[in-house]
């Protein structure tokens, strides 16, 4: 008997989602909408709890999201919180799942973190994203990996769900990690070069958007500029990368400087503007709130 089409289509991989923040909501829904099962858990269930409503399966433990699932996708904070949520799910692990590690968390991080998944028994990916919240609730990532050529037929659909682009660096460990601190860095020092224009046109008495509208179009606009620049002119600080993450990712590309000899001016700079804005209060808003870290405190007697 010959079996039929439907009998020989692969079916899509289950994934646990670890981590149901900003980006790792939008890359659970990207996954539910390409027809992928989806198990989501977060420290906070309440942060997961509405993906449920978009057909997730919202567990109360990690260990319950992996158990079963054949991708596990960690989108946390840092490399310690990682950790934590590995361990936290070990006894639902089993050998040959892929861990498909998303956080943005360093070098150091990404080795221990590969380390981890081999007493483990996963196979290890090192696929970290780049994005915001638009890009990641559209499906339109773009995502380094390095890690097992073996395993890229199996993590495909995965990958073509939560991105638009998939740049597989090698199989050698932290690969990925390494071109994601160097495309972090563009983002950070551009961010912070978009806040410093437009608070030296606020000291200046320059209106803001005659600076936007000489831009527009030219060969140094983009449409970073004009976005993230609306939306603080609109007062619109919604996060789609908080700023206390990016004073995060800021000292992750310092330490990886550090440690292979190189000075970053530029980056140093941009952790301290991110430091004041997020002492100031700003650490939760978007991360274009470093332009009040430019803003001059007012003198005794003005």
């Amino acid at each position: 008997m010959t079996p039929n089409a439907a009998d020989t289509t692969p079916k899509p991989p289950v994934v646990a989602v670890l981590g149901t923040g900003i980006m790792g909501a939008a890359m659970a829904r990207s996954l539910l909408r390409s027809g992928i099962e989806v198990r989501a858990w977060n420290r906070t269930t309440a942060k997961a709890a509405p993906l449920a409503a978009d057909g997730a399966t919202v567990t109360d433990t990690a260990e319950e999201a992996v158990r079963g699932a054949d991708v596990v996708l960690t989108m946390l904070k840092d490399g310690p919180t990682v950790t934590a949520a590995l361990t936290a799910a070990s006894a639902g692990l089993r050998p040959g799942q892929i861990l498909l590690q998303s956080s943005t968390v360093g070098l150091e991080a990404a080795d221990a973190l590969g380390r981890r998944a081999a007493e483990l028994g996963l196979v290890h990916l090192d696929a970290p994203v780049s994005g915001t919240r638009q890009p990641a609730e559209e499906g339109a990532l773009t995502v380094f990996v390095a890690g097992p050529s073996a395993v890229r037929e199996r993590v495909e659909p995965v990958l073509d769900a939560i991105g638009r682009r998939t740049v597989w660096v090698g199989e050698e460990p932290g690969a990925a990690t390494r071109l994601k601190l160097v495309a972090n860095t563009w983002v950070i020092n551009l961010v912070n070069n978009i806040a410093e224009c437009l608070d030296l046109a606020q000291g200046l008495g320059v209106d803001p958007r005659i600076f936007l509208d000489v831009m527009k179009g030219g060969p140094l606009d983009s449409g970073y500029l004009q976005g993230k620049s609306a939306a603080l002119l609109a007062g619109d600080l919604t996060p789609s990368f908080t700023l206390s993450n990016a004073l995060k990712d800021t000292r992750l590309i310092l330490d990886a400087a550090r440690a292979s000899g190189v000075r970053l001016d530029l980056v140093e700079a941009s952790a301290e503007r991110f430091a004041r804005a997020e002492a100031a209060g700003h650490g939760a808003e978007d991360m274009i709130a470093t332009y009040y870290a430019g803003r001059a405190p007012e003198r005794d007697g003005d």
